[in-house]
């Protein structure tokens, strides 16, 4: 994240004498992206984060590719997603490439273990449920419309307050920011972007756990979890500062730009990736001249596939859609609004639909697990 934030007790500058109250070295460990070049924070623990008791059996979690290559428009059902209890099962990765993983989750129950994507940054947007993100950096409650911004290499665990949740995940292979275009050379969100610093949610909280014993961790590498067991509990840390944490922010902190006539998909610009962007479509005002059509004129998306995942509302560009339900429109063939969804539009004077989109810039593969919930000949949808 582009901005500094600093919880608990740390010395007066880097990599310095810093003793506990029994004269032991406080341990430094610096959390860092892009070799030495990228966002990092400097943590301080109480003990090496480096005493491995035993490690466990690997085993392979990758998604199984049914379509490789496509060019389909497609839609799913994404509550159809089965609950399940343990949260690593509950993951169903649905489509993939070389730079990102997207996919739905409705874990019934909190993880009970610790957890750490060593991959990937993790973008967790929250359709149902609440609970919160517990980790070394301090905790971060969540709910409801809430994004989570997990910075890769972090260890977490995840406790919900009730049974049923929903959530949409990206893991992404490159780090994710906030759109540059909205940011000074500073890394100052400016006076024009759609949401500032204050709406942004940082670690608070920070609790040291001095216990020793046994402490799963669940690390994900490649598309394999190993279980590794270390012997210090890894939210040992009494103070940290730096760029590197998870983060929260809600979809309603989101403030849509708004033109006289139609307005193209990047004004809803929430995050940015090298590799794809993401979108919050949030209730607004429409287009105001006297002879705008508020409805999406059609379009093709030649350098990328669209992913929308419909959150609440009437999303008045599409029929008979659900909450939770997605729909990939492929990049080479144009899409537009269904049937009717043009006229209808004529004289509406506002929305209130939320939804999230995503756009990868290299076609996605689709998973076996897309096919279980898949909306068959969704493509016919625009025939009359």
């Amino acid at each position: 994240m582009p901005f500094y934030h600093t919880l608990g007790t740390i010395p007066d500058k880097r990599h310095i004498i810093f003793r506990q109250a029994n004269g032991a070295l406080y341990q430094e460990e610096l959390v860092g992206t892009q070799g030495f070049s990228g966002l990092s924070s400097l943590v301080y623990h109480l003990y090496p984060p480096t005493k491995v008791k035993q490690k466990g059996e690997p085993y392979s979690i990758k998604p199984k590719i049914a379509i490789e290559n496509g060019l389909n428009a497609m839609s799913f059902t994404g509550f159809d997603v089965k609950p399940e209890e343990d949260y690593i099962n509950s993951r169903k990765t649905l489509f993939v490439n070389n730079a990102m993983h997207i996919g739905l989750a409705a874990p019934s129950k909190s993880s009970g273990y610790f957890f750490k994507n060593a991959d990937a940054d993790e973008l967790i947007f929250v359709h149902k449920g609440s609970g919160v993100l517990l980790t070394m950096y301090g905790s971060l409650k969540f709910q409801y419309g809430d994004y989570i911004l997990i910075s890769r290499g972090t260890v977490y665990e995840i406790n919900f307050d009730t049974a049923e949740n929903k959530l949409l995940y990206i893991e992404s292979f490159d780090p994710i920011f906030t759109p540059r275009r909205y940011r000074n050379d500073f890394g100052q969100l400016l006076e024009h972007s759609p949401f500032c610093e204050r709406d942004i949610k940082r670690p608070q909280n920070l609790e040291t756990i001095d216990q020793k014993g046994e402490f799963d961790i669940f690390i994900k590498k490649k598309g394999v979890i190993f279980p590794y067991t270390y012997t210090n509990h890894p939210f040992d840390v009494v103070g940290w500062d730096g760029y590197h944490y998870p983060y929260t922010f809600s979809i309603f902190n989101f403030e849509p730009l708004t033109g006289r006539i139609h307005m193209p998909p990047p004004i809803h610009q929430n995050f940015e990736s090298r590799a794809f962007v993401v979108c919050s479509f949030v209730p607004r005002l429409y287009d105001y001249h006297p002879l705008a059509i508020p409805a999406p004129y059609h379009h093709s998306n030649i350098d990328s596939d669209e992913i929308l995942y419909y959150v609440d509302g009437d999303f008045m560009s599409r029929n008979n859609i659900q909450k939770g339900q997605l729909t990939l429109h492929p990049g080479g063939i144009p899409h537009g609004p269904h049937p009717g969804a043009i006229e209808r539009s004529i004289g509406k004077k506002e929305t209130q639909e939320l939804a999230v989109m995503i756009d990868p810039f290299n076609p996605v593969m689709i998973t076996e697990e897309a096919l279980k919930i898949e909306v068959k000949d969704y493509y016919k949808s625009w025939l009359d």
